[in-house]
């Protein structure tokens, strides 16, 4: 793999050249491109200034929260272009995306270059071979944005005049149409393209259990033809093969691009996190014990109107992210867990541990009995806090108002109304059937292969299992009356993180995990992964536990899998404390601050390349 320099930029280089990051996800949240871009800001824009811009389609929806429009400026050369594209009739939006940094952003409305579409399709067919069907809607906006973007950077290399050196940095195919048109037109910019994910890459891996092997011998255009999206790898394809430089996320993904792409990566650009969204300092212990409580009471009202185990002795396993059966490592999740299940059962082990698989999938409504029971456990709560006040009033009194120092009978100060009241709602709490797996009721129910798995290997929450199981195929927000708790508070509350993925270009959910100090498993198949066990010595130490699966059967990865689990339970309450605290000690080494020097040598790297 070709490395970039190791030359940093320089302040001089930065005052001399005008930065743009183009991506479908500016101000727009679909999925990881919104997380990379959103988090680097704040690293970015100290060092570029002014001079740094995002350019995204317009999302009316999305702009009101997050986006507040400002002045073009004759000193400002985007605010010019903006200025420019308005006069000749496109509708652009200049503002400031509100987030931590406050980078400049640029929206463009899809609707002004639609009436141009049959141009712009002829003409990608015409300069570059590339066909596209009429009735793929999203691709219609992918083919407008792109034709507006490329206006956009024509227009500001005809405004600077060669005064500073434009960077076009491209994110994805879905920004990256107008690219080859850039290339063939001349156009003084030096492009960058950047692959998160191949589209074949991920399409082959969701139905393929042995992608990586068969990768060597695939040939992309079956496949595309195959998947149907032949337009959308072409278009890739192109981009990957007309930017001055083309980059991808790990090492992992540059194989997929050599096969499936046919160009080998210039660089390298790992993902980093903002580490002051999640920074606590010394209140990170307090918080997991805070956030672990919440997560008591859910399981209370889920499981103790059946049965009961001990909450001290009960430790919060998740997983999350796309409903991706094979490529999310969900597959090999449920058999570790079959086999720690087993493992905890056949040893007699008091430890409980509760597994939280968290995705989205299509349902219908909530399960009305779990909403019951939740109700009802707030009822009861309401009734002995009423208890309480009252024995507590009535106590004080008779103590104070006696000689004799014995303990009063305490089923004395309570009412007959409360004694009945405490009695009805405990039973009608009580339940003779087990706990569901799931929260919801899906749309396909009987097709769900987390469901289907659960129940083959009768892993369904009986009392005697060690391992239960809580899938809750929706986000989990304040709004969620199950856990009354945003995302971020319930991955504190968990004790360990575990995403063993088969096909992941990159992964954040275990960065997230780190920065709240959470141990996580990951797999070498993942980009993160890939990049510790290259980078990170004694990670392991660290709490960021790695599953082998390259080269490694399935039934191996779960052995490992289902050990490094095991071996977790085993850890005493301390000894999960000590590892709290390294893990989170450890999430400065995955911060943009250090991270962020790749994207700076791509930028010196492309600086030192002819434009045209």
């Amino acid at each position: 793999m070709p490395k970039a320099t190791s030359k940093r930029l320089t302040k001089s280089q930065t005052n001399n050249a005008l930065l743009i990051e183009i991506a479908w996800e500016v101000l727009n949240q679909v999925g990881g491109i919104y997380t990379v871009i959103r988090s680097k800001v704040p690293t970015v824009v100290p060092k570029w200034g002014s001079h740094y811009c995002l350019l995204g389609p317009y999302m009316p929806g999305n702009v009101a929260a997050e986006f507040e429009p400002i002045d073009v400026s004759s000193s400002d050369p985007y605010g010019k272009v903006v200025q420019k594209m308005r006069d000749a009739g496109y509708v652009v939006h200049y503002g400031v995306w509100l987030v931590s940094g406050r980078p400049k952003a640029v929206l463009f409305d899809l609707g002004s270059v639609m009436h141009r579409l049959g141009d712009i399709k002829y003409l990608l067919w015409e300069h570059h071979g590339i066909s596209t069907p009429s009735d793929d809607f999203l691709l219609n906006d992918v083919l407008a944005f792109g034709e507006m973007v490329k206006i956009f950077l024509t227009e500001l290399a005809e405004v600077n005049k060669g005064q500073k050196e434009v960077i076009a940095h491209f994110h994805e195919w879905m920004a990256a149409t107008g690219l080859p048109g850039l290339r063939r037109d001349k156009v003084k910019v030096k492009t960058i393209f950047t692959t998160h994910a191949t589209l074949l890459g991920r399409y082959l891996a969701m139905n393929d259990p042995q992608f990586y092997d068969h990768l060597p011998f695939m040939d992309w255009q079956k496949e595309a033809q195959h998947f149907n999206i032949e337009s959308n790898v072409m278009i890739e394809r192109a981009a990957a093969h007309g930017a001055h430089i083309f980059s991808t996320v790990s090492e992992v993904t540059a194989a997929e691009c050599r096969q499936l792409l046919g160009r080998n990566p210039d660089v390298i650009l790992p993902n980093g996190i903002n580490n002051q969204r999640f920074e606590a300092l010394h209140e990170f212990q307090n918080l997991h014990l805070e956030n672990k409580n919440k997560i008591h009471s859910f399981t209370m009202s889920h499981f103790f109107s059946s049965y009961t185990f001990d909450l001290d002795k009960t430790l919060y396993f998740f997983t999350s992210g796309r409903y991706e059966y094979l490529n999310k490592g969900y597959d090999l999740t449920l058999e570790a867990l079959a086999r720690l299940n087993h493992r905890l059962q056949t040893e007699r082990s008091d430890q409980t541990v509760v597994m939280f698989f968290i995705t989205k999938r299509p349902y219908y409504s909530m399960n009305p009995e779990i909403l019951q029971s939740r109700a009802l456990l707030e009822e009861f709560r309401h009734t002995i806090d009423a208890i309480q006040r009252q024995v507590g009033e009535r106590m004080l009194f008779e103590a104070v108002s006696h000689k004799d120092t014995k303990m009063p009978e305490l089923n004395k100060f309570v009412d007959d109304y409360w004694k009945l009241r405490f009695r009805r709602t405990l039973q009608s709490w009580k339940s003779d059937s087990l706990p569901p797996v799931i929260t919801h009721n899906l749309h396909d129910d009987s097709g769900d292969e987390i469901l289907n798995f659960l129940r083959t290997s009768n892993m369904v929450n009986n009392k005697h299992d060690r391992v239960k199981v809580v899938y809750h195929p929706d986000f989990i927000n304040y709004t969620n009356p199950l856990f009354s708790m945003d995302y971020g508070q319930f991955v504190r509350g968990c004790h360990l993180g575990v995403f063993p993925s088969y096909y992941e270009p990159w992964g954040y959910t275990p960065l997230e995990c780190i920065a709240s100090g959470v141990p996580t498993i990951t797999s070498d198949l993942a980009g993160f992964g890939d990049y510790v066990q290259e980078n990170v010595p004694d990670h392991d130490r660290r709490g960021i536990y790695l599953v082998r699966r390259n080269q490694k059967s399935f039934d191996e990865a779960a052995g490992q899998l289902a050990n490094k689990m095991y071996n977790y339970v085993r850890l005493s309450r301390r000894d999960r404390i000590d590892l709290r605290n390294r893990t989170e000690s450890s999430s400065t080494l995955f911060d943009w601050s250090n991270l962020v020097k790749y994207y700076e040598q791509a930028y010196v790297q492309v600086m030192q390349m002819d434009a045209d």
